[in-house]
């Protein structure tokens, strides 16, 4: 599949980064669309030696959430970025810095909206990011497996979308969305808000190579309030649980205190009242 042209604003903002050393490991090559189903799908084709290329859209026609959800995604409304990665290349515990990439990559985002609005979305388990009670931001990180290979996913592609722009949702989504324009009541350039995004993700993805775990979970931690106290719920092959978050554990699967007693959730639906 042919990109098209890279927005003179995006490439400007791509080369200063790198001129100033701020993008050494990502963003080899931008490949930019102006509408395409899915980046993490355009992105899961892309050769075996990939890393670090971002993928960006204008639009996506079926943008991917977990589980099956779909990313509400409008022309020149939003961020839909996908990067190549290779967690497991980590220098120890690849297993761990793989199971962490997703809270990385949350911490990087609110910490590059931080930078940039001065405004600190709260990180919700395990991938979105809110403003109050509205979804901000969201993640997927999706295995991928080369060609011919046949052992696990060589390499994972982390999605994100941040609403950006101030726009009408559907009816289903505008109940539970905002965006950083609607928040401030004014514009935020999408160039340099994804170039903020590029440069946070790759030092939280360094951290990750290098074995620097603590770091990452004790400022997600910091920026995820409701990782403590918060009423979950759950589907179990018995039924529905329920429970009270009590934090997360080094490799960042959800502790949630029950009747029985601490449940780990690692992946799944999970439901907060």
């Amino acid at each position: 599949m042919d990109s098209d042209p890279l927005p003179s604003d995006v490439s400007r903002a791509v080369s200063r980064a790198r001129d100033a050393g701020l993008l050494r490991c990502l963003a080899p090559r931008v490949l930019f669309f102006r509408s395409v189903d899915s980046t993490n799908g355009v992105a899961g084709t892309l050769d075996a030696d990939a890393e670090g290329v971002v993928v960006v859209a204008d639009t996506q026609t079926a943008g991917r959430g977990r589980r099956g959800h779909t990313w509400f995604s409008p022309p020149g409304s939003g961020l839909y970025v996908s990067v190549v990665l290779t967690p497991g290349r980590a220098r120890r515990d690849a297993d761990r810095a793989t199971a962490l990439l997703t809270l990385s990559a949350g911490v990087a985002l609110a910490e590059a909206i931080e930078l940039e609005t001065g405004m600190s979305p709260a990180i919700k388990w395990p991938n979105d990011l809110l403003i109050g009670t509205r979804k901000l931001a969201g993640i997927l990180a999706e295995g991928v497996s080369v060609a011919g290979s046949t052992g696990p996913p060589s390499r994972v592609v982390l999605g994100y979308g941040i609403n950006v722009g101030r726009m009408s949702y559907p009816p289903e989504v505008a109940r539970v969305a905002t965006s950083l324009g609607a928040e401030l009541g004014r514009d935020v350039d999408r160039a340099t808000l994804l170039v903020a995004t590029l440069v946070r993700l790759e030092n939280r993805y360094l951290d990750l190579l290098e074995g620097r775990f603590g770091a990452i979970l004790e400022d997600w931690r910091r920026r995820a309030p409701s990782h403590r106290g918060a009423c979950v719920r759950w589907e179990t092959p018995s039924g529905d649980e329920t429970g009270v978050t009590d934090g997360i554990d080094e490799s960042g699967a959800l502790l949630v205190r029950t009747r029985h007693g601490v449940e780990r959730i690692a992946s799944g639906a999970v439901r907060w009242d």
